[in-house]
């Protein structure tokens, strides 16, 4: 059996749409199964809740070959830590308890460049990481860079502005991947029952692309002008606090910004075995253009 928790999100999503066609027997764990499609709430069990409850834990986890293990997102937080190993808290006690059999996990880049402990959001992350690890469960930790699929929530200001903005230098070349290709290794992973052992496991696009090479493909593909503009860290911290973030979730988001601009996501040598196929402009073509 394959838990997958939030499997309404983008990557959970199509982690369990591609372990259904691989006829992999699946468990969700889902606070709203109402929002699962008709497919999953048919040929998946259903566990309703918040994988952050210990009895939700308990009960989706019980004879679980495998773990999918993704936190959801909460910037209304008190603290980047609670969001991530607070949540995840009850699973990693069900992990040994339940002896699962393997974990896999949606973290991110950054171990071991000089900016890991000033990370905001991944900092968190990576302890968290570190404490599933103690467990003792077989574990691979996803490390990614930021999502393409994240200029989705730029399309409105795409369109009507021919503008997308964010806190990353414009001229700074860096990996991206696409969400569908995080799926993909996470699938095959859950399915392998072969390995063992406590690893991280990068998954990066084919190439690297600064803001502006990005701004020029989305212009080209969806044949208007589009530029991207950075805006100041703290300014994107104060954007966030203006949308409902807790001041410690602004100011972990903003320094992810800024470790990011330092170097935190190129600690990795991209290789065949971290490279993923899909493109920016591929994605731009297939996901963006029909969503816009």
């Amino acid at each position: 059996m394959i838990v997958v928790t939030a499997p309404t999100s983008q990557i959970g999503s199509q982690v369990v749409q591609n372990l259904l066609r691989a006829q992999a027997p699946v468990r969700v764990v889902a606070r709203d199964p109402q929002r699962l499609s008709p497919q999953v709430r048919e040929h998946a069990e259903v566990v309703t809740g918040s994988h952050r409850d210990p009895a939700v834990v308990a009960e989706a986890l019980t004879g679980a070959d495998a773990v999918f293990w993704l936190v959801p997102a909460d910037p209304s937080a008190p603290s980047a830590d609670d969001a991530y190993s607070g949540f995840a808290r009850a699973g990693i006690e069900a992990f040994t308890a339940q002896k699962v059999g393997r974990v896999v996990g949606v973290s991110a880049l950054g171990r071991g460049t000089a900016v890991q402990e000033s990370a905001g959001y991944v900092s968190a992350t990576l302890r968290m990481d570190d404490a599933i690890a103690a467990t003792g469960v077989p574990y691979r930790a996803l490390t990614m860079p930021s999502f393409m699929d994240n200029t989705l929530r730029q399309i409105v200001p795409i369109t009507t502005q021919g503008v997308f903005s964010g806190p990353i230098r414009p001229d700074l070349p860096l990996p991206l991947v696409a969400t569908r290709d995080i799926a993909e290794v996470a699938g095959r992973l859950l399915t392998d029952a072969s390995w063992t052992g406590s690893e991280e496991r990068p998954v990066l696009g084919p190439e690297d692309l600064t803001f502006e090479q990005m701004a020029a493909t989305v212009a080209d593909v969806l044949g208007r002008s589009v530029r991207y503009q950075q805006i100041p860290v703290q300014a994107h911290r104060d954007n966030l606090l203006a949308r409902g973030s807790s001041p410690a979730m602004a100011q972990a988001a903003a320094d992810m910004g800024r470790a990011k601009n330092e170097g935190l996501d190129l600690g990795v040598t991209r290789t065949p075995e971290f490279s993923t196929p899909t493109t920016f402009r591929q994605w731009c073509q297939e996901v963006l253009k029909a969503a816009v």
